[in-house]
């Protein structure tokens, strides 16, 4: 595992969402290797599925740029060492 506290850099999440967000990567650090960041962001990914219901998107890298619209209180973007890991619920378009 990544030693070291995460750092939350945005996030609109409620605060004991944003602690799953973080005990969820932590956990995922310990089941695969650091540089196998697909199986990483799929664990996370599961997770809040299973627990937030399904339409979870989970990106990890070190290097990434992004452009989405998400649904409001499900957002957080933070960094555990070199990696960052952004997690939202895509917002339904009418």
């Amino acid at each position: 595992m990544l030693e070291g506290k995460a750092m939350v850099e945005d996030t609109d999440m409620p605060l004991k969402m944003q602690m799953q967000a973080m005990a969820f990567a932590y956990q995922a650090l310990d089941l695969f290797d650091v540089v196998d960041c697909k199986s990483i962001a799929g664990h996370i990914k599961k997770e809040f599925d299973e627990r937030y219901e399904s339409g979870w998107q989970c990106v990890v890298g070190s290097n990434f740029g992004c452009f989405f619209t998400h649904s409001k209180g499900t957002f957080i973007y933070f960094q555990l060492e070199t990696l960052k890991f952004l997690i939202f619920k895509g917002a339904s378009t009418p």
